[in-house]
């Protein structure tokens, strides 16, 4: 989710910009099921490929779409993906909610979008088309393709994402809450396969999870009907939380990791990685599952609760 307030008024008014014509309007329609590229865009709105280009460079202005350029049979093409799925905008904040109250920044990131990897077979990607990458091939984890996987897995290593933390400055950042779905990495599927899945925030390990296995007695609720039977399907959905007194995993106290440690205020984005440790009892791997894959439909969520003084 973007969040949006009068605090921000350059990037609200580029937001309401680029939201302002039904056009733009249509191009984050047709993303929302699947990444597309300018010519499939103008074919299915019936606009010149030229007119797109231009409201594309507005939404990405915006920061409402992600583009890259991927090699075609003549040069390159331009394929875009949506950024958000919710976008909120808070008017006469300060007036509304007096100095102290809790308020609470969401922003979700695909599981493609990792800045950095250190991956070891077994691993490889897929979105709900097929397989994005070439399996067990760690240097294919840098291929732009990378962006669009809606399932990840490797046996060792890490992946790791860069997420913007777009509240205002003078804020007093109360707890820091990561979700997401995930288990173990195992040939085809285990469900008795233990892996120790570790999660660093801003070079900080703040708690492992042992994941009992790489599940596969049944197929996972969102899977695409191309994926096989016979492999992973589903993981669990686990959540990180570090406030002024411990981090928690579900709830319960793992480390006595704090706020204070993260060192949040001294940088406007949050390095979060998922990985295994080399020195780890299970060496299991992960498998990370976007909202199109497994059973909960979200990527990684991130929850920032801060007041302002």
């Amino acid at each position: 989710m973007l969040e949006l307030s009068l605090d921000e008024p350059d990037q609200l008014v580029r937001v309401a910009h680029a939201m302002s014509t039904r056009a733009r309007i249509d191009i984050l329609r047709l993303l929302s099921d699947k990444n597309m590229n300018v010519i499939e865009i103008a074919e299915a709105l019936k606009l010149p490929v030229s007119t797109v280009s231009n409201n594309v460079k507005v939404l990405e202005g915006a920061r409402l779409i992600y583009t890259e350029l991927l090699p075609a049979t003549r040069g390159a093409m331009k394929v875009c993906s949506r950024n958000y799925d919710d976008i909120h905008m808070a008017m006469n904040v300060e007036k509304q909610m007096p100095k102290g109250t809790l308020r609470e920044y969401v922003m979700e990131m695909p599981i493609g979008h990792y800045s950095d990897c250190e991956v070891h077979p077994t691993c490889g990607m897929a979105n709900v088309e097929g397989m994005t990458i070439r399996e067990d091939e760690p240097a294919s984890f840098y291929h732009p393709k990378h962006i669009g996987a809606q399932i990840i897995w490797f046996r060792k290593g890490y992946v790791e994402y860069l997420l913007p933390m777009e509240i205002p400055q003078n804020a007093r950042i109360e707890s820091l809450e990561f979700s997401m779905e995930l288990c173990s990495e195992a040939p085809n599927y285990d469900n008795n396969w233990p892996s120790d899945i570790s999660v660093w925030v801003n070079g900080v390990e703040i708690g492992t999870w042992t994941s009992p296995g790489d599940f596969g007695d049944r197929r996972g609720k969102l899977n695409p009907s191309w994926w096989l039977e016979w492999t992973t399907q589903y993981g669990l959905l686990k959540t990180w939380r570090v406030d002024r007194d411990r981090t928690t995993l579900d709830m319960n106290k793992i480390t006595d990791v704090t706020i204070q440690d993260l060192m949040l205020g001294q940088r406007p984005n949050i390095r979060l990685r998922i990985g295994v440790k080399t020195e780890a009892l299970h060496k299991g791997g992960v498998n990370l599952f976007g909202r199109q894959f497994g059973d909960y439909e979200q990527d990684i969520v991130m929850k920032v609760q801060y007041s302002i003084e």
